[in-house]
């Protein structure tokens, strides 16, 4: 079993691939690195993952390491930045599920408010004469033209215009005569009754 008592020595053997060097450093090295990595981390896993990206990281550099510095202060410094690091990715991954969650609150929000939008809309259509609701159902929510409503309920083009014009007038005051809904559902019944 190789001891690591000449530092100097040990890294020029760790240069040249010398297998024992590296297993004396790893050895003599890997509880104090582990522990500074957990102080750091506070995770178990997390503290084991940056232990073994250390040594990693000292086996593929071991050709440039500076054999007149410290090896101990070298392995505190690379386990220091790769613990700073899993920090810094956990923030990050932290704040995107945070984004993640608000997006899924903002899209629970507006679906809560297309369903009351929806509610109110057949609410006040249900109160519509039957041709006037055909003719506001053909325009506004399968975006048929007039002539095209016209000719599909026999009836003249401007008849199709009067019909919408009073059905959308109608929904516009039953949301005002609603308040408790409206401001909810106040903004996409106007966007709807914009006559064509």
């Amino acid at each position: 079993m190789l001891l690591v008592t000449n530092e100097e020595e040990i890294l020029c053997r760790l240069a040249k691939g010398d297998r024992q060097a590296f297993d004396a450093v790893y050895r003599q090295y890997f509880y104090a690195v582990y522990c500074n990595a957990l102080k750091i981390t506070r995770e178990v896993s997390a503290a084991e993952d940056v232990l073994q990206d250390v040594f990693i990281a000292l086996w593929q550099k071991k050709e440039t390491i500076d054999t007149d510095r410290s090896l101990g202060s070298w392995l505190f410094v690379v386990c220091y930045n790769k613990s700073v690091n899993f920090l810094k990715k956990k923030l990050r991954e932290s704040l995107a599920q945070q984004q993640m969650q608000q997006v899924a609150v903002d899209n629970g929000e507006e679906t809560i408010y297309y369903n009351l939008q929806w509610e109110m809309l057949e609410e006040a259509m249900a109160q519509l004469s039957p041709q006037k609701r055909k003719v506001f159902e053909l325009c506004k929510l399968q975006g048929k033209t007039y002539e095209e409503t016209a000719a599909t309920l026999h009836i003249s083009k401007h008849t199709v215009k009067e019909y919408l014009s009073a059905a959308v007038s109608f929904v516009k005051e039953y949301v005002h005569q609603h308040p408790q809904s409206s401001v909810a559902i106040t903004t996409g019944l106007v966007l709807m009754a914009t006559v064509l």
